[in-house]
């Protein structure tokens, strides 16, 4: 008697602690994503022809400053990421160019123009409309990158290699990803989302898996 009713108490023990990780699953995946659409949305993009991607604003930070912490260091790594980024969005859009409804001003057009009217380094003093008129374009794609360092990168390149790709997890990252219309500077969509970042990962890499979690909420899908 004793024994069967282990072996129930241990199954509905499972039962309940599987329902238990669902629900921490399900609310925490629902924190990570938020994504915002104007109420205008289908109305706004469907007078859009071309975007522009902006440089991403990247952040880099960490949970525990490195002993050879250079603040110059660190800005010219964020501005080098936001380059990348800014590459690996255009190339996966370009890639990717029949499944949307808008072409995708080149990036080095876009970095061109900005810097000669001076505005490569002043984006946040600019609005949209404003920006969108300067390159040319219908709608301007702004995003911003947040990425902080949590663990050591040799610690989770030996754990990668010792367990397997994607469980060398060394960065937390939250992507915010705006598009704004031309022609009032107005927020047409927001996207939102949070997510850890591989050792092994490159912008590109981490660019493919964004986009991949933007999936079908992005407006310009066909």
């Amino acid at each position: 008697m004793k024994k069967q009713l282990s072996i129930v108490f241990k199954n509905n023990f499972k039962i309940i602690l599987s329902f238990v990780c669902l629900m921490l699953s399900f609310l925490g995946y629902s924190q990570e994503k938020q994504i915002f659409e104007s109420p205008k949305l289908k109305e706004i993009i469907a007078m859009h022809k071309t975007v522009a991607i902006l440089p991403f604003k990247a952040n880099i930070g960490y949970k525990r400053i490195p002993k050879n912490f250079s603040a110059e260091g660190n800005k010219d790594e964020e501005e080098k990421l936001g380059l990348s980024m800014q590459s690996g969005l255009y190339t996966y859009l370009l890639r990717k160019s029949s499944d949307f409804t808008v072409e995708v001003q080149d990036v080095d057009k876009t970095n061109a123009l900005l810097k000669k009217n001076g505005l490569f380094d002043k984006l946040s003093e600019l609005s949209g409309d404003e920006i969108a008129k300067i390159l040319g374009v219908d709608a301007v794609i702004k995003c911003s990158y947040t990425y902080e360092k949590t663990g050591s990168e040799a610690g989770a390149i030996v754990k990668s290699l010792l367990i397997g790709f994607g469980t060398g997890k060394v960065a937390t990252g939250e992507l915010t990803m705006q598009i704004n219309d031309g022609k009032d500077g107005g927020l047409v969509w927001r996207f939102y989302k949070q997510m850890a970042e591989d050792v092994m990962s490159s912008p590109s890499a981490m660019m493919e898996r964004m986009m991949r979690k933007v999936g079908r909420n992005f407006p310009y899908q066909k």
